[in-house]
């Protein structure tokens, strides 16, 4: 029986949401020409997603079709499984996408596909939808299309002349948990696509000798997604493959996807979901290199196992495990060694080196430079204060908890 367009939309909404890597960051804004060009609510298919300076946009976010010719065993749209099964057609995203974004209900579309016929044919339709939205119908809006990585160089070439963020999941974290679960994919032809993707945006980046930029091509750059808990593969196996990630291909962001047991899944796997904070903590350690200038071996080095601290963050707890560099003096270290104490961040860093110029910080004047006072005075000195000692694993996991929240008399 032919299933009605609502009833598509349902459950390839419902089948896009075990990808996490939706995120708009790093794209600059498509203005209309000429005033021509097209452009929140809860709706199937409507996910959210915050921007650097703090935005919310909405996307909409669907799959293509949860058909897929692969098996991959942590999949829940793989050949072998019993979901129910549809598919849009280029023509049915197109009108879908212009509907709602004529209606104010999005800001954009996250798309990405199972894999029909072939990664070229798939790759072709994705492409398809982005430049009939892009040359026929004017459409400024955000696009981020899911990439095939076995798909031809010219498709992958052509979606970053139409996409603003390109995304290649890696799936797992090691090759040897995808040469496991996923023996039909790849890891050479993955990074392989990735670095072609970074090529096609370093070329756009660079002027033509007659000064003129080529066209632009993923200006949002790309991103990648590993899921954790699947495989055996640690904390410090994923994080490794992250900084490399980020090292040698320039992804604009890696995402962390909690493996979600699924339906007749294959023994090997996991019957349980591994815990959602161990999720959080890797995004914090995620931060802590990319943006604090830790080393992904500081982070884990000293963890049994290669596991992070579920009961702290990776900060404070590599705080603890390195006392002999604390306390440290605010009004001497330099930029990289307050980055390193717990409770204080990048623009509280900047704040506080901007005060030191003109004067001597002390205790009571972190409060006005937004730092807690509470979570850093034991990592701290100031000519006013001086800790006694450096507390305790259990006091500071009390320390840095969060409030608990008051009950509203009104």
């Amino acid at each position: 029986m032919k299933r009605t367009f609502s009833e598509r939309l349902a459950i390839l909404s419902d089948a896009a949401k075990y990808d996490a890597s939706c995120a708009s960051s790093g794209t600059e804004k498509r203005t209309s020409k000429g005033g021509k060009g097209l452009g929140s609510t809860e709706s199937s298919g409507i996910c959210h997603a915050h921007t650097p300076d703090g935005r919310c946009i909405s996307l909409l976010k669907i799959l293509m079709t949860n058909f897929c010719i692969y098996d991959c065993a942590y999949c829940i749209n793989r050949i072998s499984s019993g979901v129910e099964r549809a598919r849009f057609s280029v023509e049915d995203i197109v009108w879908l996408t212009l509907e709602f974004y004529r209606r104010n209900y999005i800001e954009g579309l996250f798309l990405s596909s199972g894999i029909i016929r072939s990664s070229d044919y798939t790759m072709e339709e994705l492409v398809r939808v982005a430049r009939v939205l892009r040359l026929e119908h004017g459409f400024r809006g955000y696009i981020h299309l899911k990439t095939i990585p076995d798909a031809s160089p010219d498709l992958l070439a052509e979606a970053g002349l139409y996409a603003d963020r390109l995304s290649i999941n890696v799936e797992l974290p090691t090759e040897k948990g995808l040469s496991l679960y996923a023996p039909e994919k790849n890891a050479a032809g993955i990074r392989g696509a990735m670095g072609h993707i970074r090529g096609r945006m370093e070329a756009a980046a660079e002027k033509a000798p007659s000064g003129r930029r080529p066209p632009r091509f993923a200006p949002g750059g790309q991103s990648t997604q590993m899921i954790v808990g699947a495989d055996e593969a640690t904390d410090h196996d994923i994080l490794s493959s992250s900084a490399t990630l980020y090292t040698g291909y320039r992804l604009r962001r890696v995402y962390y996807s909690a493996f979600s047991p699924i339906p007749d899944a294959s023994a090997r796997l996991p019957v349980i979901r591994p815990p959602l904070l161990r999720e959080h903590r890797l995004y914090q350690a995620d931060w802590l290199f990319r943006f604090y200038g830790f080393g992904f071996q500081e982070i884990t080095e000293s963890r049994p196992g290669g596991m992070l601290d579920l009961d702290m963050d990776p900060k404070l707890s590599w705080a603890l495990d390195h006392r002999a560099l604390f306390p440290v003096d605010i009004n001497r270290a330099d930029r990289e060694t307050l980055l390193r104490i717990p409770g204080i961040g990048p623009r509280s860093v900047a704040a506080l080196l901007a005060a030191r110029k003109h004067r001597t910080v002390r205790l009571e004047d972190l409060e006005r430079l937004k730092i807690s006072i509470r979570k850093v005075r034991p990592f701290i000195t100031t000519p006013d204060w001086r800790p006694t000692r450096l507390a305790d694993r259990t006091d500071l996991r009390a320390l840095f908890a969060p409030a608990p929240a008051q009950l509203s008399l009104l």
